[in-house]
């Protein structure tokens, strides 16, 4: 709760005042988050190319910022550039790793998986949240897809030791229970109504739009939690890092953030707009 009293402030600053800041702090969220992964994953024998997955990781997030894509319009399509970049990765990796070739085959196409997989898991679906600030009303649909994450984290966590008895994924995270995550539907829905009062923050959605996004939101950022507990549950360890005073590391922050952003991105692009 201490973290969380001078880190909520911050990132609130941050998404108000929006660009270049709110893009220079995912960037470098994104390249902690993703340097986690990779240290993780090095614990086995296949190890990633852990820097080149930090440059393209932060190159896919900067790619979303507005003011990069409107200066780079007049060169060439910008809708092309995530493809671009995803093509790169790809096969740049795998030509990195040809000097590696004496190793045993499968040690060198793991080492590429595991490169790609963090490229795209905390780089390409972390970018998401940038393309949503640079939207019409970004910056409230931001702080939508996030407090409603929180609250959903929370509600759930709280309800979950007070009322969980039924086991929702044991085999992936025994901690988890079905009471824990309907409290946090509950939650996401109580704080996603609030953005249809008239403040600052007042989005554009019906009471039907409100309680329909929260669910969304809630149900992807817990299936979220549960895909890094199963990736943490694999690596054989209970926190990606300890950079988080209560929290953890910074991969044990975006789990529930990264799936809710990219509900909340198409809901606008496809609905809202």
């Amino acid at each position: 709760m201490l973290t969380a009293l001078w880190g909520l402030p911050l990132l609130a600053i941050i998404i108000w005042f929006g660009e270049p800041w709110f893009t220079i702090f995912i960037a470098i969220w994104a390249a902690l988050a993703v340097f986690e992964f990779y240290r993780l994953v090095a614990n086995t024998r296949a190890k990633p190319l852990t820097y080149f997955g930090l440059a393209w990781t932060v190159f896919f997030i900067v790619s979303r910022n507005p003011e990069v894509i409107s200066t780079l319009e007049p060169y060439f399509d910008t809708s092309l550039l995530p493809p671009l970049l995803l093509a790169s990765a790809v096969t740049l990796s795998l030509i990195l790793l040809l000097p590696y070739a004496r190793q045993k085959q499968e040690t060198v196409f793991a080492r590429w998986a595991w490169t790609i997989g963090g490229i795209i898991y905390v780089g390409w679906l972390l970018s998401y949240l940038v393309a949503l600030r640079g939207l019409e009303d970004g910056r409230n649909w931001v702080f939508f897809a996030l407090l409603v994450t929180f609250a959903s984290d929370s509600a759930a966590f709280f309800t979950g030791k007070a009322l969980g008895k039924h086991k929702l994924a044991p085999s992936i995270s025994p901690g988890k229970t079905w009471e824990g995550a309907i409290g946090g539907i509950i939650g996401a829905i109580i704080i996603s109504l609030l953005f249809i009062l008239p403040t600052p923050l007042n989005l554009p959605l019906s009471w039907g739009q409100a309680i329909l996004l929260g669910l969304l939101v809630s149900i992807f950022g817990q299936l979220g939690d549960l895909i890094e507990s199963l990736f943490k549950r694999k690596m054989g360890v209970k926190d990606s890092g300890n950079l988080i005073p209560g929290h953890g590391g910074v991969l044990d922050r975006i789990d529930s953030v990264v799936l809710a952003g990219i509900v909340v991105y198409y809901y606008v692009i496809w609905v809202a707009m």
